[in-house]
């Protein structure tokens, strides 16, 4: 278990950890050297300030779902 920052809630940690854990799995390169699992991995990189949060400014392309009929 790596413990969250002070300035952070742990809603948001454990939001945050979950999507950089999914980047991982989908092969995006670690940002932190080591040898942990990918959500590990991804809560070490959280905590240490290496995931930039995006404030929204700015709209995401939209997705399109792979259940459309």
């Amino acid at each position: 278990m790596v413990p969250r920052p002070a300035s952070s809630n742990a809603y948001e940690f454990v939001t945050v950890a979950a999507l950089r854990a999914k980047q991982l799995l989908a092969g995006c390169t670690p940002r932190l050297d080591g040898d942990h699992s990918v959500a590990t991995m991804a809560q070490m990189e959280v905590a240490a300030g290496r995931v930039a949060r995006a404030d929204g400014a700015e709209p995401l392309p939209q997705r399109q779902s792979l259940w459309q009929l």
